[in-house]
């Protein structure tokens, strides 16, 4: 197919009828529409001048739009765009995990957009620690000697191995050397913190015999990892962390468990900070914007002198959370001591009751159909998702779209604004009410009003 010519460019005018660019002229003032328009024809006019080869097909209207579409994007990007998650999936990593309580983000708005006591004794007048935010906090509600808070737990777990155990082994299960979301694997966080691997065990059963033969004059740490949404079923061992916390203190080194998630209160089947410190452990670390329902940061529990040796570390202050974490943070936390835990949205959606969250589709249904859209109710199963409670479908209830092109108007709805973000199932798109923030279904009926007629 030979390439373009200047003469097979669109002219503008032509273009501007076009349905496709007509369509954008309705979520887009029409002028800002026109310009990315000329904008977008004067970019391949410029491309053709420089020698390259263009496909006849890019001149075609659909194509135009979609690369204008582009610009008006760039252009009008007001940074991390704002999605209501229908898809039931609470802790959506790719949505950003657990949305902040709004005192959590209204504590984190102001600590960005004025002066703080982020490091400054006010009493003394002298400098102060940020560490002194939350670690009261977090000693209170764990029941730890000491805390620590960096910017998210893959740091609080490099952190922890490089300052106490480098250089000397830390022994793991087979079992346990997990790869999570992001391409996160423990074996690479154990080989760039310097400390040595040792693997005992086989993938499905580790003894505690396992671990007492690993242990010599070498050995710093045993190491206990959540396997995140990794499950193995039929015939398993895994050593309980009591049993690992005895062997390591008889033999004189640390027990360190990584919780993953974490959880400060009891959550399907999913073991709290407070019984695992309880087990013995010397140090435990957890994620703040899991099933804590705060924003993303690395918690770290246990043993004072331990703690007191990681805040010394020169690797710590790369890793300390920021002014605006703190606070979000501190305020997730005195929620749970003042309000309880319903007051956390993550914690909320989690533990939603079905009846509840039936009757919530059932005034989106209605709102659907005064809007021309048609749908059905219909239950559905939810997720934790974050790594969170794998194992466990929390019963839901939604509405279910039928249309002629599902994955087209799927596509729309990510595009808009706000965008919207279902699930297809079935033939049918899928909007699950458990994770519909209070204030959002308003927006979502209007934007899929939109998005079905245009796909109608």
């Amino acid at each position: 197919m030979a390439p373009l010519r200047m003469r097979d460019l669109p002219a503008l005018h032509r273009l501007i009828a076009a349905p496709e660019i007509e369509e954008l002229a309705q979520r887009y003032p029409r002028e800002r529409v026109r310009d990315a328009l000329r904008e977008t024809v004067e970019d391949m006019r410029q491309r053709i001048a420089r020698g390259e080869a263009l496909a006849a097909e890019t001149v075609a209207p659909a194509r135009i739009a979609e690369a204008t579409l582009r610009r008006l994007d760039y252009l009008d990007d007001d940074g991390l765009r704002h999605v209501i998650n229908a898809t039931g999936v609470v802790l959506h990593t790719n949505l950003g995990r657990a949305p902040l309580a709004p005192s959590a983000a209204q504590a984190a708005a102001r600590a960005g957009s004025g002066y703080s006591d982020l490091e400054f004794d006010r009493e003394s007048g002298r400098r102060g620690s940020r560490q002194d935010h939350l670690e009261g906090l977090l000693r209170r509600l764990a029941g730890a000697p000491a805390a620590l808070v960096v910017n998210n737990n893959a740091a609080a777990v490099f952190l922890v191995l490089r300052t106490l155990a480098a250089g000397r082994e830390t022994v793991i299960s087979r079992g346990e050397l997990v790869e999570i979301g992001g391409s996160f694997r423990i074996p690479d966080v154990l080989r760039e913190s310097g400390s040595i691997l040792h693997e005992v065990g086989t993938t499905n059963r580790t003894h505690l015999r396992d671990y007492e033969q690993a242990i010599d004059a070498d050995t710093a740490a045993l190491l206990r990892v959540h396997p995140s949404n990794f499950r193995q079923i039929g015939f398993t061992l895994r050593v309980e962390g009591e049993e690992l916390a005895a062997l390591a203190h008889d033999r004189g080194i640390l027990f360190l468990e990584d919780l993953g998630s974490g959880a400060l209160t009891t959550l399907g089947d999913e073991p709290t900070v407070q019984r695992v410190l309880a087990s013995g452990a010397d140090i435990v670390t957890m994620s703040g914007d899991k099933l804590l329902g705060g924003p993303q940061a690395g918690i770290i529990l246990g043993r004072e002198d331990l703690v007191a040796e990681l805040r010394r570390a020169p690797l710590y202050r790369a890793l300390r959370p920021d002014k605006m974490t703190i606070a979000a943070l501190a305020e997730t936390l005195r929620l749970y001591l003042m309000d309880g835990r319903d007051a956390v949205p993550a914690v909320r959606m989690l533990e939603a009751p079905a009846v509840t969250l039936k009757a919530a589709a059932m005034r989106l249904r209605g709102r659907m159909r005064r809007a021309g859209v048609a749908c059905e109710l219909v239950a559905l199963a939810g997720r934790a998702g974050g790594g969170s409670l794998p194992e466990t479908a929390l019963p839901s209830w939604g509405v279910a779209l039928s249309a002629a092109d599902l994955e087209e108007l799927h596509r729309r709805l990510r595009l808009g604004r706000p965008a919207v973000v279902g699930r297809i199932e079935d033939d049918h798109l899928l909007f699950d009410v458990r994770t519909i923030l209070p204030g959002e279904e308003g927006d979502l009926v209007q934007a899929v009003a939109a998005a079905y007629t245009l796909n109608a």
